[in-house]
């Protein structure tokens, strides 16, 4: 089930927008509305102009939108969002052919999440299918759910044990990756070539299974250990880093080839990816 202050992307022709789950309800990010509707390369001023137009939207702006914590590629950010019903009152403002269908689509994605607390496996299903969509293979994408299953357990543990600051959950984060492949979230993404993008979404499926070790193995030492301080978290994500980090280099002893990729799936899917190492490698076996 989706937890509040956690960022969900809902897709609209093609194009992203951000939305999060508070106070019961969906939140959408205004200035991705913006852009859906209008093609805007300057929300901000849109959004300054549309209200300079409409002043009854103008007086009423600070009971429609809330600024909300919503994931960047810097990290988390505060961004005005507004609910269903103040989304449907800024379109009013809006000249769009797109208007109408948007709003069948609000509706759907609210009833949606309503179908997803009743049964939260439909979440996962819609996951699955947002990730082949996207041009992932079955048996990565199953790497990917369990991976996020893994992260939430650990995030979980944490939090049961006083740590509540996004600084926090990053630095414990960088400690365990640091640790399992010798680089930050930060350094990894630079290595991979990316920006924005998620770094776990673009990791082969050793480097997720690499990553779920590190994470599960911190999981454990937590419940066991029992740490009370900030360091002694960090010690613990750190050991349980190390225990990942040991099992990849006896694997890259025993097959000569190293876990960390600087590759990623920018431009060709990893399904497509996946299918030409694996002619690759049939090719070197056949010359052997």
């Amino acid at each position: 089930m989706k937890k509040e202050s956690e960022t969900h992307i809902a897709i609209f022709n093609g194009k992203a927008i951000r939305r999060i789950w508070y106070a019961e309800r969906w939140w959408f990010v205004i200035e991705d509305i913006i852009v859906t509707l209008t093609d805007s390369v300057n929300p901000k001023d849109y959004i300054s102009k549309m209200k300079q137009r409409d002043k009854p939207l103008e007086e009423g702006w600070g009971q429609i939108v809330r600024t909300l914590p919503i994931q960047t590629g810097g990290g988390k950010q505060l961004m005005n969002c507004a609910d269903t019903e103040g989304i449907f009152r800024i379109i009013q403002s809006i000249p769009s052919k797109k208007a109408e269908p948007f709003k069948r689509w609000l509706a759907r994605v609210g009833y949606e999440r309503i179908q997803e607390i009743e049964n939260p496996e439909l979440a996962q299903e819609r996951m699955k299918k947002l990730y082949e969509l996207k041009g992932y293979s079955k048996d990565w994408i199953d790497k990917r759910l369990r991976g996020i299953s893994v992260r939430q357990d650990l995030t979980d543990e944490w939090k049961n044990r006083g740590i509540e600051e996004e600084k926090d959950f990053a630095i414990l984060t960088a400690e365990i990756s640091k640790a399992t492949f010798g680089m930050s979230p930060t350094e990894y993404k630079k290595f991979k070539g990316l920006k924005n993008e998620n770094l776990r979404d673009h990791m082969t499926d050793l480097e997720l299974i690499f990553s779920m070790l590190g994470e599960a193995s911190t999981t454990e030492i937590e419940r066991v250990q029992n740490p009370n301080t900030f360091d002694e978290h960090l010690e613990v994500s750190n050991k349980g880093g190390n225990i990942a980090k040991n099992a990849r280099i006896e694997l890259e002893q025993e097959t000569g080839e190293s876990v960390v990729s600087d590759d990623n799936f920018l431009d060709v899917p990893e399904k497509f990816k996946k299918k030409k190492r694996k002619l690759i490698y049939s090719e070197v076996e056949n010359e052997k």
